[in-house]
């Protein structure tokens, strides 16, 4: 039986990805700032809830009271705001959740992890390219990139990998809020919101929760022992 530790478990992908791996008879634990949404993933599954916020490094030492198999770094919040409107906190709040969150995360996951280990990153297609009113949120994302790329090498000669998961608009709660931004900027109803999100992506629709699961499930698999350092894009070819 594997341990598997999940950060922004509470809720989207997090809660999608700690339920997949429970329901397969791993070991869940699963790690969020309110407890009352891990509850709520946890319910009816065996899975352990830590309340925690990822960007205080003692908070994220905490989790780690055990050694774990597969650590998911999916913790994550997004602002739409153009650079010029900016307030300086928007910009660091989203750099501390979106990548230092990972940095605290995968560094005590190391100080355990041993051969076989599983480091995996949710990153986005921000990581990969720009985006109007994305900016700290895209510069957060390419600075995850650059983590596990990095982080990739260091880790190889002890058998551990690193990679990201490289999502595009997931239906999720994240999305929903930015379908309320479009349709309050552009004056534009749900509908046509949600087209104008992914009017970029040649499927037309947004990604399930389960598809991304789908790659953090392989991702973490022995088949992907020697995947290491990769972005795996799930985005119906936007990128």
């Amino acid at each position: 039986m594997r341990q598997i530790l999940v950060t922004g478990g509470g809720s989207g992908i997090g809660r999608d990805v700690a339920q997949d791996f429970a329901a397969k008879g791993d070991a869940v634990t699963i790690a969020g700032r309110r407890m009352d949404a891990l509850e709520e993933t946890a319910k009816g599954m065996d899975m352990r809830c830590l309340q925690a916020d990822v960007t205080d490094e003692a908070s994220v030492k905490m989790l780690f009271d055990r050694r774990y198999d597969v650590v998911v770094a999916n913790a994550g919040a997004g602002h739409v705001m153009p650079v010029a409107q900016m307030p300086s906190q928007i910009w660091h709040d989203t750099l501390a959740v979106n990548l230092t969150g990972v940095f605290y995360t995968f560094r005590a996951a190391l100080q355990e992890m041993g051969p076989g280990g599983r480091l995996i990153a949710m990153a986005s297609i921000a990581s990969l390219k720009g985006g109007a009113n994305l900016a700290a949120y895209a510069a957060a994302k390419h600075g995850v990139l650059g983590l596990v790329r990095s982080l990739a090498i260091e880790v190889a000669k002890q058998g551990i990998t690193c990679n990201a998961v490289c999502p595009g608009f997931v239906d999720t709660d994240m999305a929903a809020g930015a379908v309320k931004n479009v349709m309050k900027r552009m004056e534009v109803d749900q509908s046509t919101a949600e087209k104008m999100l992914v009017a970029n992506n040649p499927m037309r629709r947004m990604i399930t929760a389960v598809e991304v699961t789908a790659a953090v499930r392989f991702l973490a698999s022995p088949e992907a022992s020697m995947i290491n350092g990769h972005d795996l894009v799930v985005s119906g070819g936007e990128i």
